[in-house]
């Protein structure tokens, strides 16, 4: 059986994950990293794999089957995006939600003779199906998404862009009482305030006016500013020791009413050790996918809602039938 050519853009966390998660499959095989860095900077525990700069991708054009793009939504991959499609079947996981529709039709403009998936991971990504499952089967109820405990990595830098501040991590944390209120079924309308609280852990520079970092971080619009904000000042040693991790994970919550009033709940939620890690391995997947659709000419810009479930899984359709239908 001939393997899935992989290509990796971008050698950070989730590139590292995509490595490792290819590593796990039996139907692909890690071809090429590339990198913005100088190539001989990358290390990478196989030695044998090329790893090449960005610039020289286009000579990779028939070797590579799927180039899963592993560079940052805010200003990577509005321009990766486009441009790869254009050369090669892509994946990626594009998160400014509100932004999708556009970089949507951008790389529906490249991607004529290629297969791009965009917006792939868990949220967006399994998340959506979640969504659209959840609300499909209960169209008379409401959709709720809880995020955390966790990380989140976009609130975190935004800490570490504050004057004074060494190293920052920031938990997004879900209160207990809206979702037990969500559990029951009553259908509440929450504000952002009552459904997620958020903890930060903050290194500050010797010297450093704590009082005008915290404020700072607690008044930040768009980030903090709306929410119930902890701001916790600790040592170097206290920070590498107990918050180098990457925890992460979720829900979403759908309450609705089937004939005579009858209450129903459903809910999908995530507990992950690795956020990285897990993105890369939903994105590994939908590889797969957008080789078999690029394989039958189904060209152009795709979203989770577009790809047929069975085109996620190394397995067969029949086995999958006999397997977990």
């Amino acid at each position: 059986m001939n393997k899935i050519k992989v290509g990796i853009v971008g050698y950070g966390n989730v590139g590292t994950g995509v490595a490792k998660a290819v590593d796990a499959t039996t139907d692909m095989e890690l071809t090429a990293i590339f990198t913005r860095r100088a190539p001989q900077s990358i290390k990478h525990y196989n030695p044998d794999t090329p790893i090449i700069s960005i610039d020289d991708a286009l000579s990779m054009t028939n070797c590579i089957d799927v180039m899963v793009l592993c560079s940052g939504s805010a200003t990577d991959l509005p321009t990766h995006g486009p441009h790869f499609a254009k050369m090669f079947n892509i994946v990626d996981s594009y998160d400014t939600h509100a932004k999708i529709p556009d970089y949507l039709a951008k790389v529906n403009a490249t991607a004529t003779q290629t297969t791009a998936i965009i917006s792939t991971g868990w949220d967006p990504g399994l998340f959506s199906i979640m969504r659209s499952l959840f609300e499909s089967v209960l169209p008379s109820g409401a959709e709720y998404t809880f995020w955390g405990e966790g990380v989140s990595q976009g609130h975190s830098d935004a800490i570490r862009r504050v004057d004074g501040v060494k190293h920052a991590v920031q938990y997004t944390i879900p209160i207990d009482t809206a979702i037990n209120a969500v559990r029951s079924g009553h259908q509440p309308k929450l504000e952002t305030r009552e459904k997620h609280k958020r903890e930060c852990f903050v290194v500050a520079e010797p010297g450093a006016d704590k009082d005008r970092i915290a404020a700072t971080i607690k008044t930040m619009p768009n980030y903090f500013a709306d929410y119930d904000t902890t701001v916790n000042f600790i040592d170097l040693d206290d920070f590498l020791s107990n918050h180098s991790g990457m925890p992460h994970g979720g829900m979403v919550m759908h309450s609705g009413n089937t004939g005579a009033g009858n209450q129903q709940h459903m809910e999908f939620s995530l507990k992950l050790d690795s956020n990285p890690e897990f993105t890369a391995s939903v994105m590994v997947a939908y590889a797969r996918a957008a080789y078999r659709l690029a394989q039958e000419g189904c060209f152009g810009a795709k979203t989770v809602f577009d790809v047929p479930l069975s085109y996620l899984s190394a397995k067969d359709r029949n086995t999958l039938i006999k397997e977990l239908l």
